[in-house]
């Protein structure tokens, strides 16, 4: 399969390998509940080992937590401790992975992970501790709120109670919870968070289910870490191959008509058409396109927290999705096909980060999406 090359989307340059952003330089000993409903106990020390994800979702190991990180972000010890509990109180209240990474995401957001308890003069009313509970609208005393165990469990008994939460995006579940000033705060945090998840958990926001049945994500469900497959597919062409140095995604084979999935929440930034016919006219999108024809057909663009973008080329027919529309992640976006340029039905997906959808933002997406714990690739 082949897809269009433009001058703006396509160009010469090496692969290069997406580095999450986290350093967690500590030295402690955690007991949790790992992925297969064991106990695990493992150590982070200052060379941030951490253990094996046994079910190899993704590549089969953990995210590198020595990775580089702006230093104003990183995790010290007392900040893993935190997080490591707010784990951990999920886990005993049998809280799905999915809702530890919106915990953790909400205390990064709320208190950077950090126990505050009243600044004063600098205190927002009378908001305390890891997740900024208020005593005067019902959260608990203050003693009780400035201890990480209860305000975890508070956080997670008012979570599970909102329908649909585990489908939701980050940000609104969490809103929904904490009913913040700043409601779109929280989704710059998830990426994040799911790393430390992974790292504290053995790569439980890599994973779909619970504790007790973790299980890798195929097309249409959605890992703990709020990302999925947008098709069940084998991988054809890949990402700047040595063959297409050019190819800034990779080709995903399905049959003509098969469902795309939003790989994760977002707002729909683009959907176009832009065949162009060998002549140089428009070819249109209400036809087949071949390797003459220039162009994704009719595509989408979404844009994701963190200003990541994917892209979803050659559909059938025109997507079910509006520019500004925001889509929930698995959610339906249009239907494969074989418009614009391209030799046979699939799906071309790029991923970019930056909120930059040109060649100088493409990644690759086997490599992302293994990091997002939403592995590309398998029989559709």
């Amino acid at each position: 399969m082949t897809d269009f090359e433009t001058a703006d989307e396509h160009g010469e340059g090496g692969q290069r390998r997406l580095r999450p952003a986290l350093l967690v330089a500590l030295a402690a000993v955690l007991i949790l509940v790992c992925c297969g409903g064991g106990v695990v106990s493992f150590f982070l020390d200052a060379a941030n080992k951490t253990v094996t994800y046994d079910s190899g979702c993704g590549n089969g190991k953990l995210v590198d937590v020595a990775a580089e990180m702006p230093n104003h972000r990183r995790l010290g010890q007392e900040q893993v401790r935190n997080a490591a509990i707010i784990v951990r109180v999920g886990q005993d209240l049998n809280v799905p992975p999915r809702g530890w990474v919106i915990a953790v995401a909400t205390a990064m957001q709320e208190s950077w992970l950090r126990n505050l308890p009243n600044l004063g003069a600098r205190n927002d009313h009378d908001s305390l501790g890891l997740f900024q509970q208020r005593p005067s609208t019902g959260w608990g005393t203050p003693e009780q709120i400035m201890d990480p165990k209860y305000a975890s469990r508070k956080f997670y008994e008012k979570l599970v109670t909102i329908p649909g939460w585990q489908t939701m995006s980050l940000t609104r579940a969490a809103q929904k919870v904490q009913r913040s000033a700043y409601p779109n705060a929280y989704a710059k945090h998830e990426e994040l968070a799911s790393t430390v998840v992974n790292s504290l958990t053995g790569g439980a926001a890599r994973a779909v289910g619970d504790q007790t049945d973790l299980q890798c994500v195929s097309a249409g469900q959605i890992a703990a870490s709020g990302w999925t497959a947008p098709v069940k597919g084998k991988v054809g062409s890949g990402f700047r191959t040595a063959s297409r140095p050019t190819h800034q995604g990779v080709d995903l084979i399905v049959p003509r008509g098969t469902v795309i999935h939003a790989a994760a929440a977002g707002r729909v930034i683009k959907v176009r058409c832009d065949a162009i016919g060998p002549n140089g006219k428009p070819w249109g999108c209400d036809r087949d396109g071949s390797p003459s024809v220039r162009g994704c057909g009719w595509f989408v663009d979404i844009l994701h927290a963190n200003g990541i973008i994917t892209r979803y080329c050659h559909m059938v027919k025109q997507p079910s999705v509006v520019v500004g529309q925001s889509v929930a992640p698995g959610q339906e976006i249009g239907l494969s096909g074989t418009t614009g340029h391209s030799s046979g039905p699939h799906v071309h997906f790029e991923t970019h980060r930056n909120s930059d959808s040109s060649k100088n933002g493409a990644m690759d997406p086997v490599q992302f999406m293994q990091l997002m714990g939403a592995p590309l690739g398998g029989e559709p």
